[in-house]
């Protein structure tokens, strides 16, 4: 009996981590798609059934008390560092949709898509919409 319930837990535990492994809840790192440089890190958090996503640490030491000052929202003059970027993502199927991405650098808001790599949980993609125009970031989990 001991042992049935240990296997159990043991289960219990192991799908609990390929779960978590296969949701964008986490925290990643955003290498820039233009130069390959490491820009932040991005916790992506649940709140009333949404997704958002807010920069928890600016990796360039020169950017590190940097302030929005292109923002023309509520954000304008804020610290980039602690921003929530990412706002009202819902899920549609395999991905994220519905919801904005802001980029502190222009002030710009655009549409936004959030998706898993298929064959690595690891790796989110990242896309913002301007019309008919897109741009797609890939970002790293960290554990």
């Amino acid at each position: 009996m001991v042992l049935k319930n240990m296997v159990f837990v043991v289960l219990a535990i192991l799908m609990v981590g390929s779960t978590y492994a296969q949701t964008v809840i986490g925290t990643w790192k955003m290498v820039d798609d233009k130069n390959g440089k490491e820009r932040c890190v991005v916790k992506i958090y649940e709140k009333n059934d949404k997704v958002y996503g807010r920069i928890v640490e600016l990796l360039d030491p020169e950017k590190q008390n940097a302030i929005c000052s292109e923002c023309d929202d509520y954000r304008e003059g804020e610290k980039v560092e602690g921003m929530v970027v990412i706002e009202n993502m819902e899920k549609q199927g395999d991905s994220y949709t519905g919801g904005k991405i802001l980029n502190p650098d222009s002030g710009s808001l655009y549409r936004c898509k959030l998706w898993l790599d298929k064959n690595d949980t690891n790796k989110l993609y990242v896309r913002g919409y301007l019309a008919f125009f897109y741009r797609t970031q890939t970002w790293y989990r960290l554990n």
